[in-house]
């Protein structure tokens, strides 16, 4: 039996994406509780890497009311990806903590790239939220990007926050979603 890999803690405290301010200071959250001194506890090599700088609601511009904050929030996703991918390279598991769901387009994109270069297979993605995140500009109620990751990831629209890895990042057919409870006509 192999090692366990050490675990990567990132923090991404953005709360563009959403309607509502305040899920930014997630990282923080899970950080005051004391999540990486506990996944020691059990054992595992846990590192905390920070957070990834991410521009506050008063610096950006919202922009296209259909996709709000969406180049702010594409530049965070990129920078996610990047580090991610980084501890993916070596032999680590990213553990994201954020932040609003549109992170999720980031972290999945970093997996998705590491386990073609590794397998050549495409990624088996579990979906585990409430809502499907698969709104695009043309179908959201709100323009709120959260609700956008999964279809950015499947290969629609916002194009922008996966516009840095191979299209689509998932395939529909390797996608189960999980938990649903809400899902927009």
């Amino acid at each position: 039996m192999s090692p366990r890999p050490p675990i990567h803690v990132l923090g991404v405290p953005l709360d563009l994406g959403a309607g509502r301010r305040g899920v930014d200071m997630g990282p923080s959250a899970f950080r005051i509780a004391g999540l990486v001194e506990h996944l020691k506890e059990l054992g595992l090599d846990a590192q905390d890497r920070g957070d990834i700088s991410t521009p506050i609601r008063e610096a950006v511009t919202s922009g296209d009311p259909a996709r709000k904050f969406a180049p702010a929030i594409a530049s965070v996703c990129r920078e996610l990806h990047e580090r991610s991918l980084q501890s993916l390279t070596q032999g680590a598991v990213p553990l994201v903590l954020g932040g609003d769901h549109s992170i999720g387009a980031g972290s999945v994109s970093a997996t998705a790239t590491a386990t073609h270069a590794r397998t050549g297979l495409p990624l088996g993605l579990l979906w585990v939220d409430a809502h499907g995140d698969m709104n695009t500009p043309e179908t959201t109620p709100s323009g709120n990007v959260h609700g956008m990751p999964l279809a950015a990831l499947l290969g629609g629209e916002p194009r922008e926050l996966v516009n840095f890895t191979m299209r689509p990042v998932v395939r529909p057919e390797y996608t189960v979603l999980l938990g649903l409870r809400n899902i927009d006509a």
